[in-house]
């Protein structure tokens, strides 16, 4: 069951990426189309591997920076784009690679609250976002940045007590991916599948007839 939810979310993405490919072409200027397409580009990004998961949230940030050369007060495009720094930072290895990733997502999830203030999806963003380095540091400690994030999968043993420590690994690596990403993925998700869906409903049916 888990897989099949994981591969709806994979097809709907992959086709909410093609339209707003599509859309593009046909009005570059559109910011709204340039947000949800970077919103369908961070999910894809989890189905990757960590090198192409980076590429794809690097094509996401030009998405997002494209829309905010168009409307600079875009909150919803300012806070896409801290998520898209955050997300990229946890994809390094380095603490000194990944800080500039996070100091810049906290300064667009502060744009973001000025400019929605009474937003609470932005000010958890914002507040969450001082603790990101905290924890990314937890991940280089612990070995765990392969197996959170970009589809890496965990080295396999030929003895049954590693395979168990594996397998303890693999789980405390799943349920980390969660506490992390949790909040970023899945909200950034819910405004691309909102605005997407929201972009092509279809048009009212006439008034019947009297």
């Amino acid at each position: 069951m888990e897989m099949s939810n994981e591969l709806d979310r994979l097809l709907f993405f992959e086709q909410a990426r093609k339209i707003s490919e599509a859309t593009y072409a046909a009005n570059p200027l559109d910011a709204d189309n340039l947000t949800r397409w970077a919103g369908a580009l961070l999910e894809l990004s989890q189905f990757q591997s960590v090198a192409d998961s980076q590429k794809m949230i690097q094509d996401a940030i030009s998405k997002l920076e494209e829309a905010l050369a168009i409307n600079p007060k875009k909150h919803d495009a300012l806070w896409c784009l801290g998520n898209a720094q955050t997300s990229f930072a946890f994809l390094t290895n380095k603490e000194e690679d990944a800080k500039p990733y996070f100091e810049k997502a906290a300064q667009y999830f502060q744009q973001a609250v000025d400019e929605e203030p009474t937003n609470e999806v932005y000010l958890k963003s914002l507040e969450i976002s001082s603790k990101a380095p905290e924890l990314h540091q937890e991940i280089i400690k612990h070995g765990l940045n392969q197996q959170t994030i970009g589809g890496a999968g965990p080295s396999t043993s030929t003895t049954s007590s590693t395979s168990t420590k594996t397998a303890a690994k693999n789980k405390k690596s799943s349920d980390l991916k969660y506490d992390i990403f949790g909040w970023i993925i899945l909200a950034v998700g819910i405004v691309a599948w909102v605005g997407f869906a929201k972009s092509h409903m279809p048009p009212a049916p006439p008034p019947p007839p009297r």
